[in-house]
């Protein structure tokens, strides 16, 4: 008799220890996915077809603490009416941004084709940046990939965006499961 009463206490011992493991792992994602990211949903289609509404990402937000946004980085910033936005880097700190006949040209050179897009056609409102726009030491130029269908850097309700406006960096797609996976 005492051997199937240890062997359950053991059973339900280990069984315990598992359970206990589960839950500090999920405590421990819980917690580096919001200390060190954020969960953020799409709204709008400015960045399709790479994000669409309603698509769930995350959010790297120490990656700018050790480093700054490059060309073509998807990112996350705050506008100055408080809302998040995710649009991708385009102009970079001292760059001139212009747009020429449905083209983006940095520093008086157009710029090739982004990678990420499939179709990267003609802009039809340069906004802004009809004009040659003149980024600051801390300034970058953003426009979602749905060009069209974007309130971007070329609006003055945005406009350039400051470095410290830039919370973080998109590079997972959570949801939908079947789109699940990095963002370039």
């Amino acid at each position: 008799m005492d051997f199937f009463v240890e062997e359950e206490t053991n059973l339900l011992r280990r069984l315990v220890c598992w359970v206990t493991d589960i839950i500090v792992v999920i405590a421990m994602a819980c917690f580096t996915v919001h200390a060190f990211g954020g969960q953020i949903t799409v709204m709008g289609n400015s960045m399709s077809p790479l994000l669409e509404s309603g698509d769930v990402v995350l959010m790297n937000r120490i990656g700018y603490d050790l480093g700054k946004p490059e060309r073509f980085d998807v990112v996350v910033f705050q506008r100055e009416d408080q809302k998040q936005n995710i649009k991708r880097v385009i102009g970079l700190p001292g760059e001139t941004i212009q747009i020429v006949d449905g083209q983006i040209q940095i520093n008086g050179q157009s710029i090739p084709d982004i990678p990420e897009l499939e179709d990267s056609k003609k802009i039809a409102l340069a906004g802004l940046a009809e004009n040659p726009v003149e980024l600051g030491e801390d300034e970058y130029f953003l426009l979602g990939d749905n060009r069209d269908s974007s309130e971007d850097s070329r609006f003055v309700n945005v406009g350039n965006v400051k470095e410290q406006q830039i919370l973080g960096k998109v590079w997972f797609r959570i949801l939908p499961t079947v789109e699940m996976g990095r963002i370039r």
